[in-house]
């Protein structure tokens, strides 16, 4: 089982730095990543960061006294997982929003949609981006949704893991912004766009959250609150989703699980600022822009 270490909350900052964030600073401890033994080719699925996330934060803790120190406004932050094998969608896991995706044609053309237990689980681009980078419109012409959603991230290599024990196997947690392209065909095409997986503004470790079931969760558009629900709302709950994911997929370090969105969800378009926000995590701020084009 899962040795997580001293609580952290940890940011991945300007492409290759860590640190450690306190209040609205930053500590830079990257200099902890020289401990990490890099495998040689072919490299073992996962993030190494994350693999060796219970040693690493050691090394943080005792940096932390000497390391460079930056304001959140002067750093740009990417994803705080780097390297994930997987990021694993869960579809329709808010009645809420079941009833609301049934309601609007524009979300579901053919109606009739049904829930996570009827759908199962899907798969994500594994190249995820931070709140910093902004999310592009690949397709400005068809209707794309926002999703705030707690994102789970796997600790350490693990199959078949019952409900029971499925938080030892957890690293931490983030905010995960599920951006959907509407449209007809499968999710694993319309979610996994180029920038459509943003993860952020950072890792809170998981022994400073004691129920992941239970936590505000929010988004506004532009200053104004779109979704607004409770994790406690899910259909499949934190420690099922680890569990049935396993039944499917080895996961590895740094795998991410982004649980489902809760109702309110609604079309973005270029120049909207959304806020998301996830109780004991934090708030990240996402930019949309303009197509790539």
């Amino acid at each position: 089982m899962r040795r997580v270490g001293l609580p952290m909350k940890i940011c991945r900052f300007n492409e290759n730095h860590i640190g450690v964030v306190e209040g609205r600073n930053v500590q830079d401890v990257s200099e902890a990543l020289n401990t990490i033994k890099t495998p040689t080719w072919p490299q073992p699925p996962g993030d190494l960061v994350i693999a060796n996330l219970a040693d690493l934060l050691n090394e943080f803790h005792k940096l932390r006294r000497s390391a460079e120190t930056f304001s959140l406004r002067d750093i740009s932050l990417n994803s705080p997982v780097a390297r994930p094998s997987k990021i694993i969608g869960a579809p329709v896991n808010y009645r809420l929003h079941q009833k609301e995706v049934n309601a609007d044609k524009e979300i579901s053309p053919s109606g009739g949609v049904k829930d996570i237990e009827t759908y199962g689980l899907f798969l994500k681009s594994p190249v995820p981006v931070g709140p910093d980078e902004g999310v592009r419109l690949g397709f400005e012409a068809r209707r794309t949704d926002h999703e705030v959603e707690l994102a789970i991230v796997i600790g350490e290599t693990c199959r078949n893991v019952s409900e029971a024990d499925a938080l030892n196997f957890v690293a931490g947690y983030t905010i995960g912004l599920d951006m959907t392209i509407r449209g007809t065909e499968d999710r694993s095409l319309r979610k996994a766009a180029d920038s459509h997986s943003v993860l952020g503004p950072w890792i809170v470790t998981s022994n400073e959250i004691e129920n992941p079931d239970n936590l505000g969760i929010s988004l506004s558009v532009n200053g104004k609150t779109k979704q607004q629900s409770n994790t406690s709302e899910m259909i499949y709950s934190t420690r099922k989703l680890i569990s049935y994911a396993s039944s499917f997929y080895t996961l590895y370090p740094g795998d991410v699980i982004m649980s489902g969105t809760p109702e309110g969800v609604g079309p973005v378009s270029a120049g909207d600022v959304l806020e998301c926000v996830v109780e004991s995590i934090g708030s990240m701020t996402v930019l949309i822009k303009a197509s790539w084009a």
